[in-house]
């Protein structure tokens, strides 16, 4: 988006013959993952309802495998983050999308060329859960962000605090937040694109499914794209359960190549939806003009 809006211009990648740091990629999950991450669920729910929502989330963040979740993004252009939000908190969340008083702006994507659905932006004071979020995810991801604006030799680099990035943003007019939800019902589908808002962009953001596959809709699926160097697109699907986060490019990533590091040109969006209702919360780090 850009402005506000969705961005659908392009931009031929571009090679830099530097060198992206080591990737490993995180091995297959082994036998019985699934029911060691319903119990981590459980024990991050559990810890929450001790301190407070908002204050677990960032404790939470806090203990999370960063370096995983840094080589995946270099190998892949996308990680996920199991169970970010529990059950009880994606169905709380998903019900704040009727609370207009939340909200600053609602668009209706269809009236646009976005696709079909429609989408909330937040107003500042954000609720607490979401700038809670947002806060505590701003500085692993600025680490990433950093190293990624090396590599590519990009100038911009991002402060530890992102009430200092935001302020940075501020200072140049971009004084709306970005936080969203986003509504899809049977039909409804998102068009590829990306979340520009302005000048400053913070290259990395996340979104975190706050509805069931198979239970609350079919279809829906998340998809993002990436152009590389004189080749065709490829697609990727991801992958979501209720809760979890994907965390993914804005714009560009940084691929190695044999001469070097290149862009690759990321875009984001979700397939139809088939039946039922979706809703997500997208966490977008820089402020909009």
């Amino acid at each position: 988006m850009k402005n506000g809006e969705f961005d659908f211009g392009g931009g031929a990648a571009e090679r830099k013959p530097r060198k992206m740091p080591p990737v490993s990629v995180a091995p297959s999950p082994p036998a019985g993952a699934d029911v060691a991450t319903a119990d981590a669920a459980a024990a991050a729910a559990s810890a929450r309802k001790a301190v407070g929502a908002a204050a677990g989330i960032a404790v939470h963040v806090a203990g999370l495998d960063w370096q995983s979740i840094a080589d995946e993004l270099n190998a892949h252009g996308y990680a996920i983050v199991p169970g970010m939000l529990t059950a009880d908190e994606c169905i709380a969340m998903a019900a704040q999308y009727g609370q207009a008083s939340l909200f600053r702006s609602r668009v209706v994507m269809s009236q646009h060329g976005f696709g079909s659905g429609e989408y909330q932006y937040f107003r500042y004071p954000l609720p607490s859960m979401i700038a809670a979020l947002r806060q505590s995810l701003y500085g692993p991801l600025a680490d990433i962000a950093n190293r990624w604006h090396e590599a590519m030799d990009m100038e911009a680099r991002f402060p530890a605090d992102h009430a200092d990035f935001l302020a940075r943003c501020h200072a140049a007019g971009q004084q709306r937040p970005t936080p969203l939800m986003l509504q899809y019902g049977p039909g409804d589908y998102n068009c590829l694109h990306q979340d520009l808002y302005g000048d400053h962009v913070f290259p990395l953001q996340a979104a975190i499914l706050l509805s069931q596959p198979g239970k609350d809709f079919e279809g829906g699926e998340f998809v993002l794209t990436e152009q590389r160097p004189r080749m065709q697109s490829r697609v990727e699907v991801v992958p979501l359960k209720r809760g979890d986060m994907v965390i993914f490019p804005v714009n560009h990533r940084p691929a190695q190549g044999g001469r070097g590091v290149y862009r690759v040109s990321m875009r984001h969006g979700v397939s139809r939806l088939r039946t039922g209702s979706r809703h997500t919360l997208g966490l977008i780090f820089h402020d909009a003009a």
